[in-house]
């Protein structure tokens, strides 16, 4: 449901029938007494959505939806519209929106939205549904994220931890921020590989570089996976279903990246970070780093002895300049050798 705020009128936004790649709005009123729907204009055509959702900004309308994932994050798609009914452009063509295809929408899917017309801006919030319970894809219900806009088009800024000055309607970044992306790797919905998609765009928000063992493939019984299941018991003392895997079943080298730089909307402060996570391995690594480097630093810690059971690891004073800073696993292992990694944190 979605109510107009400048004319007082009620919409439902919604899919029937067989199906949910057709999306429809209604005017919610009476009609011989009863709550009815008065009308019906079919605004999309196209492949399945669930999850529809509107919000209206700066006088337009904009429809929102998710893939069909089942309990799942997914990317959060949109259209937008001069008039409630229409016509939404592109044409039954929803575009992913910006910032969420780093983690799916920080692992969510798309749920409702509330608008802060504050005294300075107007602020549109973004409520995620997360299944945590159902999916076991991290904490949290409810995932709230600030929208910023490029013209007509909308931005997700993925934040752990921003303030929002209800009077004002502006909002900041707060210095507890995790400026990592799919940090506890949730946002990959099953095994990896999945599809046959080139190797950095395999994991989610990171780039994974095969120097030596097996490659990453659907082909290959052999190959690499990057995930793993995270047990009961794993799940006491990290977050969510899965970690990352960094194992091979002949001897392998590997690194594992990601690249964190200020946006137009969220900027990476310059300063002193701490680098955090959890990890497990079994003995076989000739060199495991936790690793960071930025501004031509590198700041490292070793992590190749063994370790059998869940354990924080903290690099302490990353010294972040210009505004990036590239976060990593290096890992060169025997055949057989394994480790995990979850939880990764980058905050001030």
């Amino acid at each position: 449901m979605f109510t107009d705020q400048d004319t007082g009128k009620s919409y439902l936004v919604y899919s029937y029938g067989q199906g949910r790649n057709k999306i429809y709005i209604s005017e919610i009123g009476v009609r011989d007494g009863q709550v009815d729907l008065l009308d019906l204009t079919e605004i999309f055509r196209g492949a399945s959505r669930e999850g529809n959702c509107m919000f209206k900004y700066k006088g337009r309308y904009y429809m929102a939806a998710s893939n069909i994932y089942g309990w799942d994050g997914s990317f959060a798609y949109y259209l937008v519209a001069d008039d409630i009914r229409g016509p939404y452009r592109p044409l039954n063509d929803m575009q992913i929106i910006p910032g969420s295809e780093q983690d799916y929408a920080h692992v969510s899917q798309t749920g409702f939205f509330y608008t802060v017309n504050g005294s300075e801006n107007e602020t549109v919030l973004f409520c995620g549904d997360r299944w945590a319970e159902f999916a076991g894809n991290g904490l949290g219900y409810n995932q709230w994220v600030p929208l910023s806009f490029v013209g007509e088009v909308p931005y997700f800024n993925s934040l752990h931890a921003w303030n929002l000055d209800e009077q004002t309607g502006n909002w900041t970044v707060a210095t507890t921020n995790n400026y990592v992306k799919n940090g506890s790797f949730e946002s990959d919905r099953r095994h990896i590989p999945s599809n046959n998609k080139p190797v950095q765009e395999q994991l989610l928000g990171w780039h994974t570089q095969i120097i030596k063992g097996n490659t990453i493939s659907t082909t290959n019984s052999s190959s690499p996976v990057l995930n793993y299941f995270n047990t009961r018991e794993d799940r006491k003392k990290v977050v969510g279903e899965k970690s990352l895997n960094i194992s091979d079943d002949i001897p392998f080298e590997r690194r594992i990246i990601q690249d964190i730089v200020s946006t137009v909307f969220v900027v990476l402060p310059d300063g002193n970070y701490t680098l955090s996570a959890k990890i497990k391995n079994t003995p076989g690594f000739k060199q495991l780093l936790f690793y960071a480097n930025s501004g031509g630093q590198t700041f490292e810690i070793a992590l190749d002895a063994e370790h059998p059971e869940w354990i924080p690891v903290t690099l302490e004073s990353v010294k972040v300049r210009h505004g990036k800073v590239t976060i990593g696993i290096y890992a060169k292992g025997q055949a057989g050798a394994s480790a995990q990694i979850d939880d990764i944190r980058l905050e001030m």
